[in-house]
């Protein structure tokens, strides 16, 4: 027991005795600086300097750009720009799709390859059918209140008015003797209008030409499309007087009467009108006399 006392004694002993550091000039011996330590001081020191360096240096690195230049710690603009990157091919991808999707209803109507089911406009609005006698039309609670509320918001509207969706109002764009008619169960998707051979053909609508050029089977052949995904179609042209990418207005000359393309049969126009991507008869809103 005495021998351990004796031992501690020896050790505190060791880091408490008292050490001068001198800093002397070395031509002169001049003393400069002096400092009185121990081994205690001196490890309490530099204890407290390690742990200072080690924080200073975890807040460099948590809340400055420093980081940056340390491997493994990736680049925050590089973060940035591969966010960006990834928000821009997901849009590109978006796109790509869409246009896809508008280059296949184009090829559809360049080449009529859709199924005879899908001219059948009755069969588009047999699942909608309901029996009347199974529908429940008990006013409710929630649809009284709701009622007067639209009915209070509207009635001093000055701004807005209700409108009423209606039929396409289209231009005519020749005016002569159809030949042969709309008939969706032989694929023939439009009209075809016989007239003098030069006779101008017209814009129906205003609208952008998204087509203009050669085609073996109907010649030459322009493409217009117009607002709420309308197409319009002109076939089998003599000459065309406007190119892909310009805008026409409804009555604007857009091509001349011909007989061009191998399935020709004299001069006519065969005119087509597309409403997203399904084909529509011309009849019901174009009078052609």
């Amino acid at each position: 027991m005495a021998k351990k006392t004796k031992k501690r004694k020896e050790i505190k002993r060791k880091l408490l005795h008292k050490y001068r550091l001198v800093i002397l000039n070395e031509s002169t011996f001049e003393e400069k600086i002096s400092f009185k330590l121990s081994r205690l001081n001196v490890f309490v020191s530099g204890t407290l300097c390690i742990i200072g360096l080690i924080g200073l240096t975890t807040l460099l690195i948590a809340f400055t750009p420093l980081r940056e230049y340390i491997p493994g710690y990736s680049s925050t603009k590089l973060k940035r720009q591969a966010t960006e990157l990834t928000y821009k091919t997901d849009s590109l991808v978006r796109t790509l799709n869409y246009t896809n999707k508008y280059l296949e209803n184009i090829r559809m109507v360049l080449k009529g390859d859709i199924a005879n089911n899908q001219v059948n406009r009755d069969s588009l609005f047999e699942q909608f059918k309901l029996d009347p006698s199974s529908v429940d039309l008990t006013p409710i609670k929630e649809d009284s209140v709701l009622r007067a509320e639209v009915a209070l918001e509207d009635k001093y509207n000055l701004f807005e008015q209700g409108t009423n969706k209606t039929d396409y109002i289209l231009f005519p764009p020749i005016s002569g003797v159809l030949s042969q008619k709309h008939d969706g169960q032989s694929k023939h998707f439009g009209v075809d209008v016989v007239a003098p051979k030069d006779t101008p053909v017209k814009a129906v609508a205003n609208g952008v030409v998204i087509f203009s050029e050669w085609t073996a089977d109907t010649g030459y052949v322009i493409i217009m499309e117009h607002k709420d995904g309308l197409l319009s179609v002109y076939k089998h042209n003599g000459s065309l007087n406007k190119r892909q990418g310009e805008v026409v207005r409804a009555g604007e000359i857009i091509a001349s009467v011909g007989s061009t393309g191998e399935l020709t049969t004299g001069p006519h126009l065969h005119f087509e009108l597309w409403n997203n991507g399904t084909p529509v008869n011309p009849m019901d809103f174009i009078d052609f006399k």
